[in-house]
């Protein structure tokens, strides 16, 4: 596996799309936190004001997302990305340049907050299929690796720098910071040539295909989305995980720390805990090769029950800081072996538009969770909620594992087991 990482490393196309993507990754971990300490700042600036804008960009990035999957299968990945970047980072430095003047409102800042949502969703089907064209499909695993390394590191990275920055000289200054790392992404994916198709994904070869209408193509891609049934048992599986997350950790998590925990600072060391899992999770995985990866990585995911019951439970910090580092070491397994097993197993010319309907499939319940965790924690308590955010994740994945696709899909496509038979 380290020779693998060697070769991997030393391909320059792959090399910049992964620095590329962690200076990305250091922007859009930044950003939030700069954004709340500037939402709070302002004259009359509320929790209700910060809520508003940061889900302007979450539904803006849910609605593109599909557009952006037609938009990455239709043009060069690279220059999609390039252009998202752009779009990014210039909102970003117009952003800062508002809150740093005093000029900014919450109108503006929400606009700018749907544009960055806009971006995001047309970087990630774009990267998704972009990646098989660098990289031959027996390395795709370490590929998937070391870009989840420097995508974890920079998410804990971007998150400290934004907070010193904030501290020292304000939320506008970390926000035009965030938007100079957007161009410096866009910096390194200038570099990249890609061949135009990739050695990686089942049927890769560079077939001319004539464009049809957009929404052909939607349909198309929906297509070879809902043929695959490992595919959308999963994605459904994450709909329901990311919802209960959202509601269960991003709302109540803090509820209970402040409540039970000794607040702030207990519920930092707990999410410090689980960016720290996802590090080690990344080191792990790259020494792990299991014959059916998907049925690894899905059973990784029950790693993500534990927090539940314990903040339910009113376990010590200790005891829920060492659940989430469980779930963030989980995290990055399934998200390791899951990217590999789409770029493996689907053709690479409707790769992003299959990646945006996993994106949407798998996000689109989250605002549900987010609005009804409070509500219903009103109501009965936030300990019975906790605990059913932990069965329903449990139950979604048992459900998951009871497809038989999902259990049994190889490491290899169905072509490249055959090749290696034939070799032998």
């Amino acid at each position: 596996m380290k020779g693998d990482l060697t070769v991997v490393w030393r391909e320059r196309p792959f090399r910049r799309l992964a620095l590329a993507r962690t200076v990305a990754l250091v922007a859009d971990s930044s950003v939030p936190i700069a954004l709340a300490f500037a939402v709070l700042a302002m004259p009359g600036g509320s929790a209700t004001d910060l809520g508003l804008v940061l889900l302007c960009r979450s539904v803006a990035q849910i609605i593109c997302v599909l557009f952006g999957g037609v938009v990455a299968d239709r043009f060069p990945r690279v220059r999609v990305m390039i252009s998202a970047d752009l779009v990014a980072g210039s909102a970003q430095l117009i952003a800062a340049g508002l809150v740093i003047t005093g000029r900014a409102d919450i109108v503006v800042l929400a606009a700018l907050a749907t544009l960055n949502g806009a971006a995001a969703a047309l970087v990630l089907p774009a990267s998704s299929g972009l990646l098989p064209e660098l990289v031959p499909s027996h390395l795709l695993k370490s590929a998937n690796a070391l870009l989840r390394l420097g995508m974890n590191t920079a998410s804990i990275g971007g998150a400290a720098m934004a907070g010193f920055v904030v501290a020292v000289v304000g939320p506008g200054w970390a926000l035009g910071t965030a938007g100079l790392a957007f161009f410096g992404s866009l910096l390194f994916l200038l570099g990249i040539r890609a061949p135009g198709s990739a050695a990686g994904g089942e049927g890769a070869k560079p077939v001319p295909v004539p464009r049809e209408g957009f929404f052909s193509e939607l349909a198309h891609g929906w297509k070879a989305f809902a043929s695959r049934r490992w595919l959308w048992v999963v994605v459904l599986q994450f709909a329901v995980l990311n919802a209960c997350t959202n509601g269960g950790l991003r709302v109540l998590g803090p509820v209970v720390a402040e409540a039970e925990l000794g607040g702030a600072a207990a519920w930092s060391t707990i999410m410090a805990a689980q960016s720290g899992g996802l590090l080690v999770g990344t080191l792990l995985v790259m020494r792990i090769h299991p014959r059916r990866p998907l049925r690894f990585g899905v059973v990784a995911t029950l790693g993500f029950v534990p927090p539940f019951l314990l903040l339910a439970a009113g376990a010590p910090v200790w005891a829920v800081a060492m659940s989430t580092l469980l779930s963030g070491i989980s995290a990055d397994f399934f998200s390791v072996f899951w990217s590999t097993s789409l770029q493996v197993h689907v053709p690479n010319d409707v790769l992003s538009r299959i990646s945006s309907y996993d994106a949407l499939g798998s996000y689109i319940l989250g605002p549900v969770g987010l609005a009804v965790a409070g509500p219903l924690a009103d109501r009965f308590g936030p300990t019975p909620v906790l605990i059913a955010c932990g069965a329903l994740t449990a139950g979604a994945t048992v459900a998951a594992l009871s497809s038989s696709q999902v259990r049994s899909l190889p490491a290899l496509s169905t072509e490249e087991n055959e090749v290696g038979a034939n070799a032998r």
